[in-house]
């Protein structure tokens, strides 16, 4: 598939001041597979962690919010080394608000790695007394395929003259 966010994703990567990214959106628009592909495709690894399916990755937020302590964790946990080249990517956020607080320290002691977290909008809001890293983070709001991504991806693609292709 030929997403269009994934230009803005390229351009997250390649910012001086780059954050740790949220991809929100509606369930079922593609976050998950949007950051995997990104991954696969832009960096040397991707280190994901499933924090809806993962109690034991949910538990590495428990506690202190060291970011090395928890990169540490995440790299035994998927087998992946985490360097400045590898996609950290916490999928389904809303399912551990300590996730989401650790974003602020993510950004303010270790901004040299690259962290994308992905949840659903009402997931995101949820929690009370969770404190959003305001200003600390990088968002990206996904919606469902336009027409022309959806043209793109059962193969009737554009051309030169952005017209459709029949």
């Amino acid at each position: 598939m030929d997403r269009a966010a994934m230009k803005q994703l390229e351009a997250w990567k390649t910012s001086r001041n780059r954050k740790p990214l949220i991809i929100r959106g509606a369930r079922q628009t593609g976050k998950t597979w949007l950051s995997e592909e990104f991954g696969r495709t832009r960096y040397e690894a991707v280190a994901r962690i499933d924090l809806m399916n993962n109690e034991r990755a949910r538990s590495f937020f428990d506690g202190d919010l060291d970011v090395s302590r928890i990169l540490r964790n995440i790299s035994l946990e998927t087998g992946v080394p985490i360097t400045t080249d590898t996609l950290v990517l916490l999928d389904e956020i809303q399912e551990c608000p300590r996730a989401l607080t650790a974003l602020k320290y993510f950004c303010e002691d270790a901004r040299e790695y690259h962290v994308i977290a992905t949840g659903s909008y009402m997931g995101i809001a949820r929690h009370a007394g969770t404190s959003y890293p305001v200003g600390k983070v990088d968002t990206l709001t996904l919606r469902p395929m336009d027409f022309t991504e959806y043209l793109r991806a059962i193969g009737q693609g554009d051309d030169s003259c952005g017209r459709i292709a029949v």
